[in-house]
């Protein structure tokens, strides 16, 4: 028995190169992050919290988490974009 679904899974891999465009396909999130990060932020002090960002996508949220402090796991079932949250980690020089 699976749990997802793999056309999503082969959707957002195709979309991978996207990920980092705050214009593009993704620039919701984008526009969302932040709010989302200060929800998190006002629930709990997030500095040097160990965090699990399961569905991580490009990393979009798990960077600013970790640039505010965080210990952060990313995960996702999508190689391409955990491909680029993994680039996108190195590039930025975050742990």
């Amino acid at each position: 028995m699976e749990n997802f679904d793999q056309l999503e899974l082969e959707k957002f891999s195709k979309l991978a190169d996207q990920w980092w465009d705050p214009n593009g396909k993704f620039k919701p999130l984008h526009l969302i992050n932040p709010l989302r990060t200060s929800y998190i932020e006002d629930k709990v002090d997030i500095k040097n919290l160990e965090i699990l960002d399961i569905g991580c996508g490009g990393g979009i949220l798990a960077e600013l988490l970790s640039r505010k402090g965080a210990d952060v796991t990313a995960i996702d079932l999508a190689d391409g974009p955990l491909s680029v949250a993994k680039i996108r980690q190195k590039n930025q020089s975050l742990t």
